[in-house]
């Protein structure tokens, strides 16, 4: 049976595993723990480190992680967008549009619209490919230019796209197309 390392905060995330926040410290009173439960258990401890007050949204490889984990899986397109202050900290994640396997629509009115109401600074946009490619199509591009642009209209940048598939991601401002 493995003990405590460490005296630090801990969080109970599965029965029998439990992770200490501060140290890095994790154990199991069990002797074997699955690798569902292990990635189930990351995904608890990452979504937590972004949506801590004191987390900016400003190291992209955490975020890809975070948006990778959250919807990688999905059988359909999701829409998300990352509502941000203007210290890039997180307000809100909201799952805007729903679509089938390979789209979804988006309206860029409600987007602004809920900018708005959560009086948002900035936003990273993101959304997945089923398919598991990450090469964004025009339409992805197309609507891209148009979020941005009409939350450019009231002064609300626009920091990334990132189109999650399986495991893998692209980034818009990486690429080089925001």
């Amino acid at each position: 049976m493995n003990t405590i390392l460490s005296s630090s905060s801990k969080i109970k995330v599965l029965p029998g595993f439990t992770v200490s926040d501060q140290d890095g410290v994790y154990f199991t009173k069990d002797d074997f723990i699955t690798e569902n439960e292990i990635i189930r258990s990351a995904k608890v401890l990452l979504k937590k480190r972004l949506t801590n007050n004191n987390a900016c949204f400003t190291d992209p490889s955490l975020v890809k992680d975070f948006l990778i984990m959250e919807y990688a899986a999905k059988e359909h397109e999701c829409f998300v967008v990352l509502f941000l202050n203007n210290q890039h900290k997180l307000i809100k994640a909201v799952e805007m549009f729903v679509g089938t396997i390979d789209g979804a629509s988006v309206y860029p009115r409600e987007i602004l619209k809920t900018a708005l109401q959560l009086n948002a600074a900035a936003v990273i946009l993101s959304h997945n490919h089923p398919s598991g490619i990450t090469e964004p199509s025009q339409a992805d591009k197309s609507i891209t230019v148009k979020v941005k642009d009409a939350l450019n209209m009231i002064d609300i940048r626009t920091l990334d796209h990132i189109i999650v598939g399986g495991a893998d991601s692209f980034s818009f401002a990486e690429g080089g197309l925001l």
